[in-house]
């Protein structure tokens, strides 16, 4: 990924010529610097999280997908009932959360 940076007239950033300074976790959890002078370009490192975050993300669309389908399913056939005092709680909820933030 090449992410080029501009100022509010669109052009370059000017380059300084400093080495760039990462944080790279240890095993222990902590931050420390690494100091790379590669000029050829930058490199970002992501930690297991990410791994793990992005796994999290894709159990919960494959779940939801699956609930979407079976609701899809019960409704085509009839058996969906639909729980209207769930429902106006849910709106009701959300219309005041979203008057809050």
């Amino acid at each position: 990924m090449r992410v080029n940076d501009r100022n509010a007239t669109g052009a370059p950033a000017p380059q300084t010529g400093r080495t760039q300074e990462t944080q790279k976790p240890d095993r222990g959890g902590t931050n420390t610097s690494a100091v790379s002078g590669d000029s050829g370009g930058d490199r970002v490192e992501l930690s297991s999280t990410l791994g793990r975050l992005s796994q999290a993300i894709s159990s919960f669309s494959a779940q939801r997908a699956s609930r979407v389908q079976a609701l899809t399913a019960d409704y085509q056939t009839g058996r969906f009932q639909a729980d209207s005092r769930a429902t106006s709680r849910g709106v009701v909820s959300e219309a005041l959360a979203a008057e809050r933030g």
